[in-house]
């Protein structure tokens, strides 16, 4: 390999890994609430205390202990696929 082509792969790389670090977003206290229970596998926002330590790891659907961020006010209404929302884990 040659020093230009190792250095455009490196540039590929260090890009691709920007990106996906920048497209997790933060979790806004002011504007967003935990909703737990409606969160599909591997599609959770954080951590489950005893369960999993971080985001993306679900390993069912609907985990009581996994949560998503929603909108302030929504969790309680939210019925996904039969499983209703729930501002505490349960």
């Amino acid at each position: 390999m040659t020093k230009t082509t190792a250095a455009l792969a490196l540039a590929v790389a260090m890009t691709g890994a920007i990106g996906i670090a920048t497209s997790a977003q933060a979790f806004d206290a002011a504007t967003q609430e935990k909703c737990f229970g409606i969160a599909l596998k591997g599609q959770n926002d954080c951590a489950a205390a005893g369960v999993h330590d971080c985001a993306g790891m679900s390993k069912s659907n609907f985990e009581r202990g996994s949560w998503k961020a929603v909108k302030t006010g929504t969790c309680a209404s939210m019925n996904v696929k039969g499983h209703k929302g729930s501002l505490t884990p349960a």
